[in-house]
């Protein structure tokens, strides 16, 4: 029961990883286009308005799955933030910013300050994918893990002489040793793939001129995004996934799925395009955690250095009492979220952009701003 409690728990965190990557894919897709597929401020205040409703939805997904992670194996969570904290803190800088762009975009009636952070999205936006795609490529790829008496933290243990009852593990690379040319090819495979999703996201929700500048943006970027990701996911097979070879399904099914998105992409059904696109994204979820299993954080120094899923977990009671609140709040999340595309549902054109914002452009000398007229 213990161990299908572990395991149960590392399918959940790839399902809420799944959640945030398939949404928030098209949402950091559709802020990457915001300087190619909208030419005026009025067309940039569109798309803005295309994700706003859905961002902070979208979030909950990477929360979830980051406190899931945390309580549900913690040498995991532990192992991971310590030693990627400069990536993830650059991740963590890139979201914030983007947040605030998407939020503070319209409090003030200025083209300028508008313009700003339309450029701070985009950049933010296109940062983001990178930089998740490097770090879940270090996870199929293996990382320089060794493991450390916690006494005498700078003295490494031998492979023969592991005891996780006493020792720990740590990240001895350091932030360069992340950097290969696999893992900065994931990198680029994420963006193309979120430009790709984010294009058909906004075929979909766009109208006019926009819709056929984001129809054509999907068709260039469809071909480019399924060709990286075979040659990546390939690569990854081949030189990682030895060991797995159930990897082999969810590996294919994402190939046949992204060369259908880009085949209807090419004939013009964007709809389609869009929901093979999502599923595709989905079934490479699966590919990276087939592949990963059944380690959560594979060493590339040595595998009796790898952290498996059944040392990094917490324990029964923890387990037990996490999938009692899974199965009573995971439901509410899906059905609040497909409540809130449902409601959302409408195209948007230019005329449903009003330019005024909150606040003032000019504020009178010596008056406070949250007063001023």
């Amino acid at each position: 029961m213990y161990s299908f409690l572990q395991v149960l728990w590392f399918v959940l965190i790839a399902v809420l990883w799944t959640g945030y990557l398939t949404l928030e894919g098209f949402g950091l897709g559709s802020g990457m286009l915001l300087r190619r597929v909208a030419r005026t401020d009025k067309e940039r205040g569109a798309i803005s308005k295309a994700i706003g409703p859905h961002w902070d939805g979208n979030e909950v997904w990477l929360l979830t799955a980051g406190g899931a992670t945390f309580a549900a194996f913690p040498e995991w969570y532990a192992t991971m933030f310590s030693g990627m904290y400069l990536a993830l803190a650059l991740i963590l800088i890139a979201l914030i910013v983007r947040i605030c762009a998407i939020e503070w975009r319209k409090m003030v009636n200025s083209t300028k300050w508008r313009n700003v952070w339309d450029w701070a999205h985009t950049v933010s936006s296109w940062l983001v994918p990178l930089l998740f795609g490097v770090a879940f490529a270090n996870l199929v790829q293996g990382m320089a893990i060794e493991v450390v008496d916690p006494s005498n933290p700078m003295t490494g243990v031998g492979p023969e002489n592991v005891d996780l009852s006493v020792h720990v593990h740590n990240l001895t690379g350091g932030f360069f040793s992340l950097l290969t040319p696999f893992t900065l090819l994931g990198g680029v495979m994420l963006t193309a793939i979120f430009l790709s999703h984010g294009s058909l996201f906004l075929a979909m929700k766009l109208t006019d001129e926009m819709r056929e500048r984001a129809t054509k943006m999907a068709t260039n970027t469809s071909i480019v995004s399924t060709g990286l990701t075979a040659i990546w996911a390939l690569w990854a097979q081949f030189a990682f996934g030895g060991s797995q070879p159930l990897a082999w399904i969810p590996l294919a099914i994402a190939a046949i799925l992204l060369i259908v998105s880009t085949a209807m992409t090419l004939t013009g059904r964007v709809r389609s395009a869009f929901f093979a696109s999502f599923l595709g994204i989905a079934a490479a979820v699966a590919f990276i955690f087939t592949v990963m299993a059944p380690n959560v954080m594979k060493s590339s120094i040595h595998p009796a250095y790898s952290l498996t899923l059944w040392d990094a977990s917490s324990s029964y009671a923890t387990l037990s009492i996490m999938t009692v609140v899974a199965i009573i709040l995971v439901p509410i999340v899906l059905a609040y979220t497909v409540w809130a595309y449902y409601v959302f549902r409408a195209r948007i054109s230019v005329e449903d952009v009003t330019p005024s914002g909150l606040l003032p452009y000019k504020i009178r000398a010596g008056e406070n701003f949250l007063t001023a007229n």
